[in-house]
């Protein structure tokens, strides 16, 4: 049967883990759509449209679904599934609040954060964050997935024309309305799509401290991530967070200071290309997924390499 793909957006432009989960709906090996919901967002469809994987893009325009609110897409999400025999949604804030909750609407088991499909009915996913990973297995007619997107290449190849259809059902909720959306300003990369991402833990001690990271980062072209226990220490705002319960990341290059690498953190930047550790505890458990480590005062080394970039 047929692939459904769900696409994030911001109705003028798709996020790069729609693309990553394209990717893994490639490895199903079947027929692909897309399915594109919000307001005035054709152009969203209509590039969506020219890659190669697609197949179809089904494209729901209202002002109802401009802001994607579950209690609103899910419902569309149910009323076009039985044709499918996955619907995939990025492992993101979006998919997370999505995909669970149109799976419950059908009594479905979704699967969370798959990073490999071995065949259409088995797939791997991590566990214990990150220490183990499991194979699951379902014989589920309809598979609910949400796309653990840095385990995947982004698809790229583009020269095609999906048709567009568009969907004339449009499912209101009474119980929720939008009110208010707060976008954090920043001149830095997004943190999780940046090639450079440089972080800091507990051990810059401050947010004062902190802020010896800014001119590295800003050297390198980076973004700024931070550990759950900098976060939780009021270094920095929540939305640097990296880790199981923050943003999962996969750089080119990492470059963790004073990370002591607790095993949250770790599930969250594991699967960076290169990852370069500053810490003075030469037993630090970060120094054991580093390829490249400095052992010493962070405060010294950190703008001695600054000054060398």
């Amino acid at each position: 049967m047929t692939i459904l793909v769900i696409a994030e957006h911001d109705n003028n432009h798709v996020s790069s883990a729609t693309f990553n989960t394209l990717a893994a709906a490639v490895a199903l090996k079947d027929t692909i759509n897309v399915l594109v919901m919000g307001d005035n967002c054709k152009a969203v469809a209509t590039s969506l449209s020219t890659y190669q994987a697609v197949d179809k893009v089904l494209l729901a325009e209202d002002p109802v679904y401009a802001h994607q609110l579950a209690e609103n897409t899910s419902e569309l999400v149910v009323s076009v599934a039985g044709e499918y025999s996955h619907v995939l949604a990025p492992a993101t804030t979006f998919g997370k609040n999505l995909l669970p909750r149109s799976a419950a609407l059908l009594d479905v088991q979704p699967i969370a954060d798959v990073q490999e499909i071995l065949d259409p009915r088995t797939f791997k996913r991590p566990i214990y964050a990150g220490n183990v990973i499991a194979t699951v297995t379902t014989d589920a007619a309809l598979k609910f997935l949400t796309i653990r997107t840095t385990a995947f290449d982004p698809v790229s190849e583009t020269g095609s024309c999906a048709p567009i259809e568009p969907l004339t059902t449009v499912i209101d909720c009474d119980n929720v309305v939008f009110e208010e959306q707060t976008l954090a300003a920043c001149e830095r990369p997004e943190l999780a799509s940046a090639n450079v991402v440089v972080s800091g833990g507990r051990g810059l001690q401050s947010a004062d401290q902190f802020a010896v990271l800014y001119p590295l980062a800003d050297k390198l072209g980076a973004a700024v991530g931070a550990s759950r226990a900098a976060v939780d220490a009021g270094f920095v705002a929540n939305d640097l967070q990296v880790g199981q319960t923050g943003k999962i990341v996969a750089p080119e290059l990492y470059i963790a200071v004073g990370l002591s690498g607790a095993i949250q953190h770790l599930a969250g930047m594991q699967d960076s290309k290169i990852i370069v550790a500053i810490n003075q505890d030469e037993d630090a458990p970060i120094f054991q997924v580093a390829d490249y480590g400095l052992v010493g005062d962070l405060f010294e080394l950190v703008p001695a390499l600054t000054s060398q970039l």
